[in-house]
C-alpha cells in the first residue's frame, strides 16, 4: 500500500509540474480525437469515425515524432487494451502482443493495409514487431474486435495497421536523427524524401546498436551473467507514381536485419547462443479512382529468415545451427462504390500463400498452404444518424476446405456528439505450416480456430469538444483452440474472454492535454479432460486483469513540449518450467507501475529538435516474463533535423 501511495504521489507531483503557466502566451494547441477524423482501416477506404461503429485508436504522426527514443513495441504498450511482454525487457528480446487479452497470433499486423505473416515463426505465425523501426512509421491505426470479414485469417482479436512514411513536402528534402542512451545504446536514421507533380518518394535508413542487459534474471546478483547485445540495420524505399490525377502506383521495398544474443531460459545465462533474423518485404499498392469510388490492387511478398546458433543440448561442445525460412505472398483486389447518397458497397478477392522450411535439428522440407477468399460489405451511411455495415467472406483453403464468416456493425449518431455502436462478428484462424507439418510435433489433422465476437459501447464529445469519452464492453469466444500437448499440437479447448475499456481525452487548456484509460479483461479456458468431464480455469498468462494509463502533454511554448506517462499493470500469473521436476509451475507476478517523462525543444522554426526521454523513472524491479530481466530507470537523448 505504501508503494502504491508513493506512485500516486509522484504522479500528482508530475501533474503539478506540468500545470499551466498563465503568463505564457497560448501559442500552441493539442488536438483531441474526434468523430470527424478520417480513417482507412475500419472499412478499407476513407471514412469518418462518426460513420462506423468499430472501435479504432489512432497513433498519429505527432505522437510518433515524440517517440524517437522508443521502439514500436513500447509505443503500442502505452495504448488501452494492449499489453506487450518484452517491451521493457532486454531490447533484443522477443515481443508478444496481447490485444484485449488474446494471444499474439490472434492479432493481424498490416503494413500499409497489406497483411504481414511470419511462416518462419514457431507456433501461430505472429509477426515479429522488431522487424519494423519506428522511425519509418507515419501513423498507426489499431482496430479492435474480430475483423476477419475484411482481413481474413488471424484477425480474431483485431488489426494493427502500420502506415509508413511516403513522401516529403518539397522536391528534395533530407531529415535524420541521432541519439544515445542507457546500455551504450546508439541509434540513428537518415531519410531523403520529396514530391513532384508526378512522383514522390521516401528512402530511409535506420541503425540501432545496444550492449543491452542480461536477458535472464540474475537473482543471486553474481554479476556473472553477460549482457545480451542487439544490433539492427533497416532500409525502406517507398515510391509513388501518379501518371494521371486518377491513377496512383506505389511500389515499395524494405529490408531489415537484426542479430543478438539470448539466454538459455528463465534465470539461466548462456554466453554462447546467438540469433540472426532477416526481413525482406516488397510489393505495390495501386489505385484507380473514379467519380463514385476506386479500384485498389495490392501485392505484398515477405520473406523472413531466422538462424539460431547454440550449444547442442546433449553435447555443449558442439555448436548447432537451426535455420527457419518463411515466405508469404498476398495478392488482393477490391473496389469501393458509392451506390447512392446514403449507400456504399465494397467487394474484393484475396489470395494468400505461405511456405516454410527448417534446416537443422528440426528439419522440415518446404511445405505450402494456399487460401482464396472473396468478400463483400454493404454500408448504410448516416441516415438521420444511423450507419451500419453488413459483410461476409467465403474462404477456400487448400488444407481445410470451405468456410463462411460474417459481421454486422450498426451505429447511431446523436446530435453529431454521441455515437452508440455495436458489433457482432465471426472470425477464424488457420493453423500455420509449422503446426501442421513439423516432423517432431506437427498434426495434419488440425482444424481452424473459430471465433464469435460481440462488443457494444458509446463514444461522445462534450464541453464544447474539450472532453472525449468512450466506453466499450466486449466478449470473445473461440472454439477449436490449438494447444501443444505432448507429443504435438491438437484442437482441444474453448476460450472465453470478456472485458471493458474506458477511455477519455480532455483539453485542460489549449496547451495541456490529458489522456487516461482503464482496461479490464479476464479469460477462461475450458479443457475436456475426458469425454465426460470438463475443467475451466483462468488462463491469461502474463496478462493483467486490470491496467490503467494516464498521459499528460504540455506545450509550454510553441517550441517546448513536455509530457509524463504512467501505466499500471495488475497482478499476473506465468508458467515457469521447473528443470528439477520437469513440470510447468504456475507462479504469481506482482503488479507494477511505469512512469516515463519526455521533453523536446525546437530550434530554427522547427527544423532542429533536441529531445530527452526517461523511462521507468521510479526504477521499478518487476517481471514481464517470469525469470527474465526488465530495464530499470533508463533513458536517451538525441537530436533530429529536417532540411
Amino acid at each position: 500500500m505504501k508503494k502504491e501511495r508513493k506512485v500516486w504521489a509522484i504522479t500528482l507531483i508530475a501533474v503539478w509540474l506540468l500545470a499551466p503557466n498563465k503568463t505564457i502566451a497560448q501559442q500552441d494547441s493539442l488536438a483531441l480525437s474526434n468523430l470527424d477524423e478520417v480513417v482507412i482501416t475500419a472499412t478499407k477506404f476513407p471514412k469518418n469515425q462518426s460513420e462506423t461503429g468499430k472501435v479504432l485508436t489512432v497513433i498519429d504522426e505527432e505522437q510518433l515524432s515524440r517517440s524517437a527514443g522508443k521502439d514500436l513495441a513500447q509505443v503500442l504498450n502505452e495504448q488501452v487494451g494492449i499489453v506487450i511482454t518484452g517491451a521493457n525487457s532486454n531490447p533484443g528480446k522477443d515481443k508478444s502482443v496481447y490485444l484485449r487479452g488474446a494471444k499474439s497470433e490472434y492479432t493481424l499486423v498490416l503494413l500499409d493495409g497489406i497483411p504481414l505473416n511470419d511462416p518462419s515463426s514457431i507456433g501461430g505465425g505472429a509477426f515479429d514487431l522488431r522487424m519494423l523501426p519506428i522511425d519509418q512509421i507515419e501513423r498507426i491505426e489499431i482496430l479492435k474486435g474480430s475483423q476477419s470479414t475484411l482481413y481474413g485469417t488471424d484477425a480474431i482479436a483485431g488489426v494493427i495497421n502500420i502506415i509508413t512514411k511516403k513522401k516529403g513536402d518539397k522536391p528534395v528534402g533530407v531529415s535524420g536523427m541521432a541519439g544515445y542512451g542507457s546500455y551504450n545504446t546508439r541509434k540513428g536514421n537518415l531519410v531523403v524524401a520529396g514530391t513532384t507533380s508526378i512522383i514522390d518518394y521516401n528512402v530511409g535508413y535506420t541503425y540501432l546498436k545496444t550492449d543491452g542487459i542480461s536477458e535472464a534474471k540474475d537473482t543471486a546478483d553474481t554479476g556473472n551473467f553477460d549482457k545480451d547485445g542487439y544490433k539492427q540495420n533497416s532500409v525502406q524505399v517507398n515510391v509513388g507514381i501518379k501518371p494521371t490525377d486518377n491513377i496512383s502506383i506505389r511500389p515499395f521495398v524494405r529490408y531489415s536485419k537484426f542479430d543478438g544474443k539470448y539466454d538459455a531460459g528463465a534465470f539461466s545465462d548462456d554466453k554462447n547462443s546467438d540469433y540472426e533474423s532477416k526481413f525482406f518485404n516488397a510489393g505495390l499498392n495501386s489505385q484507380i479512382a473514379f467519380s463514385k469510388g476506386a479500384l485498389n490492387i495490392q501485392y505484398g511478398y515477405n520473406k523472413i529468415g531466422r538462424d539460431y546458433i547454440q550449444p547442442d543440448f546433449f553435447d555443449p561442445a558442439i555448436i548447432a545451427t537451426t535455420s527457419y525460412t518463411g515466405k508469404f505472398h498476398n495478392a488482393e483486389a477490391f473496389v469501393n462504390y458509392n451506390l447512392a447518397e446514403h449507400f456504399q458497397a465494397l467487394g474484393g478477392v484475396n489470395y494468400q500463400n505461405q511456405k516454410m522450411n527448417v534446416e537443422g535439428s528440426d528439419a522440415l522440407k518446404e511445405s505450402s498452404l494456399d487460401m482464396l477468399s472473396p468478400y463483400a460489405s454493404f454500408f448504410i451511411k448516416d441516415i438521420q444518424g444511423f450507419s451500419a455495415e453488413l459483410g461476409g467472406r467465403f474462404v477456400h483453403h487448400s488444407q481445410f476446405g470451405n468456410t463462411f464468416i460474417y459481421s454486422i456493425n450498426p451505429s447511431y449518431l446523436i446530435n453529431r456528439k454521441i455515437k452508440l455502436f455495436a458489433n457482432y462478428s465471426t472470425g477464424f484462424k488457420t493453423p500455420v505450416v509449422d503446426q501442421l507439418y513439423n516432423k517432431s510435433y506437427g498434426n495434419e489433422n488440425l482444424e481452424p480456430e473459430k471465433s464469435k465476437n460481440i462488443e457494444a459501447g458509446v463514444d461522445f464529445t462534450v464541453l464544447n469538444d474539450k472532453l472525449v469519452l468512450r466506453a466499450t464492453a466486449f466478449s470473445r469466444k473461440i472454439e477449436n483452440v490449438i494447444v501443444y500437448l505432448y507429443p504435438g499440437y491438437i484442437n482441444m479447448d474453448k476460450q472465453n474472454d470478456k472485458g471493458v475499456e474506458l477511455e477519455t481525452e480532455f483539453a485542460v487548456t489549449d496547451k495541456i492535454k490529458l489522456k487516461a484509460f482503464y482496461a479490464f479483461v479476464e479469460g477462461d479456458l475450458t479443457t475436456k479432460l475426458t469425454p465426460e468431464r470438463d475443467t475451466t480455469y483462468n488462463n491469461l498468462i502474463r496478462r493483467p486483469k486490470h491496467s490503467v494509463g494516464i498521459n499528460i502533454g504540455y506545450a509550454v511554448t510553441s517550441n517546448l513540449f513536455v509530457s509524463a506517462n504512467l501505466k499500471t499493470f495488475g497482478k499476473r500469473n506465468d508458467l515457469f518450467f521447473n528443470s528439477t521436476t520437469f513440470n510447468n509451475d504456475l507462479v504469481a507476478m506482482d503488479a507494477y507501475e511505469l512512469l516515463d517523462v519526455y521533453a523536446e525543444y525546437k530550434f530554427l522554426a522547427g527544423k532542429l529538435k533536441v529531445f530527452a526521454d526517461v523511462r521507468n523513472i521510479l526504477d521499478k524491479d518487476y517481471y514481464e516474463t517470469y525469470g527474465y530481466t526488465t530495464m530499470g530507470i533508463n533513458g536517451n537523448v538525441g537530436v533530429s533535423f529536417s532540411l
